[in-house]
């Protein structure tokens, strides 16, 4: 049974994910890990108008009934929690983010915060960049030594210790994106960039 405080995070989270343009209406997912099974989006939910029918318990080793119903990226939350230290997860769609992953194979920060936060995400290249099998092979590979990548054209992963520290990282990741891009066009534009040239275009 899901108690009451896990499903008031869930619900304060989604809603951040929502109104902040991170996630389409009924697109992104968002899990924890609780001893040896994880709660996470049922399938095709709003994370921005969760109901406690929304959240769905599912087995951390092996599948059963609920798997027809949680999130079609289950077995991708599942193998970071399996792989990494993390407790929660969060799946979204930040359009900087992903509007640079069509063109970079790292997104670098190139802004203080970001820079000091998270520095670098990594972007992986799929066959098929929306579906799990993929995304389970290669996700937790990065998760270990990074908290968040890219899947190229499709969006992001992000770990934490709580759904709150994920958020923060989905969020800072988006931020470093947009501040990327504007300086982007700024230069393109022929405004000098008071910065080294050769980390602004580092991939480019």
């Amino acid at each position: 049974m899901i108690s009451k405080k896990i499903y008031n995070e869930f619900r304060r989270i989604g809603k951040y994910l929502d109104s902040h343009d991170l996630v389409s209406s009924h697109g992104g997912n968002i899990s924890i890990r609780t001893g040896n099974k994880i709660i996470i989006k049922r399938r095709g939910a709003m994370l921005g108008d969760l109901k406690i029918t929304d959240l769905v318990e599912v087995p951390l080793f092996e599948n059963d009934s609920s798997i027809m119903i949680s999130s079609t990226e289950t077995g991708v939350h599942r193998a970071i929690y399996l792989q990494t230290s993390a407790l929660a997860v969060i799946h979204a769609h930040p359009p900087h983010a992903i509007a640079l992953s069509l063109v970079e194979d790292d997104i670098i920060a190139v802004d203080a915060e970001g820079a000091f936060l998270i520095k670098k995400i990594p972007v992986i290249d799929q066959k098929y960049p929306v579906g799990p099998v993929e995304s389970a092979i290669n996700v937790p590979r990065i998760l270990k030594n990074y908290p968040c990548c890219m899947i190229r054209s499709h969006g992001i992963f992000a770990r934490g210790i709580t759904l709150e520290d994920a958020l923060m990282n989905v969020s800072v990741a988006e931020e470093i994106s947009k501040i990327r891009y504007m300086s982007l066009i700024l230069n393109h534009i022929g405004l000098p960039i008071k910065m080294n040239q050769e980390k602004l275009f580092k991939t480019w």
